[in-house]
């Protein structure tokens, strides 16, 4: 408990440090990667209040110089933190309406370029998916997905929505399947006791979308849920260490 109240206090100062710097840079009409930088100096800060060493296995396949649509499982908020810390170019995550209603946090996280997509509103949703489009490929810069749409509880992976699927179609982007390990011991879904331990995010070979369409996006889909679910099931000894 004592460390979990440790992080809780460290989630307050960093949120309100660096959430007020992003707000007062995009207030001043700051641009650059000052934006890329706060999220992921808030994401190590909260790693490291957690005791949480992230390990990476194939960084080869993020590409720093073409848009990519990175797709994950999800069974806690620490997927979110270790994705955050370790993809090393541009990105931004795509996720539910509702985190801009955080006081704080969900400013800064509009005005650093994260998406909100309102699951209630189909023609929202398409505009802020069209959005995350054009901004891939104004920058080469990346998206996250959690197309499972919500946290899992760690066994089988949940039915994924087609958002990520649509997105990297549409543009004609590739589509890289992730695995992140270790985080559900860290914090489960629902849970508030936070334990240390490692944390492991592999990043799959891009699966290209040439050759599929609308009509065929299922099998698109079904191909990689199956990358997913291999790279998170493969054990690895440094997670049973911890």
């Amino acid at each position: 408990m004592i460390r979990s109240l440790w992080v809780g206090l460290n989630l307050i100062v960093s949120t309100v440090l660096i959430g007020l710097l992003v707000i007062v840079c995009a207030l001043l009409r700051v641009k650059g990667r000052i934006y890329d930088f706060a999220s992921r100096a808030w994401a190590r800060w909260l790693l490291w209040a957690s005791g949480t060493p992230v390990y990476v296995e194939g960084l080869e396949n993020v590409r720093l110089d073409e848009p990519q649509v990175f797709v994950s499982n999800h069974v806690s908020w620490y997927d979110v933190f270790a994705l955050a810390a370790k993809i090393p170019k541009r990105y931004r995550f795509v996720a539910k309406k509702e985190l801009e209603r955080i006081p704080l946090f969900g400013t800064a996280w509009k005005v650093a370029g994260h998406v909100s997509v309102d699951r209630g509103d189909r023609a929202s949703a398409i505009r802020s998916l069209d959005q995350a489009g054009r901004l891939i490929r104004e920058d080469n810069s990346s998206v996250v997905i959690f197309p499972e749409g919500t946290r899992g509880t760690g066994g089988e992976l949940l039915p994924f929505k087609k958002g990520a699927f649509m997105l990297a179609l549409h543009n004609g982007v590739d589509l890289v399947p992730v695995g992140v390990l270790g985080t559900q011991r860290i914090l489960p879904k629902r849970g508030l006791r936070i334990r240390s331990g490692p944390i492991l995010v592999r990043f799959g070979e891009p699966i290209s979308t040439a050759g599929y369409d609308e009509s065929t996006r299922d099998a698109l889909m079904a191909e990689v849920r199956a990358r997913i679910d291999e790279l998170r099931s493969r054990p690895d000894p440094r997670l049973e260490r911890g």
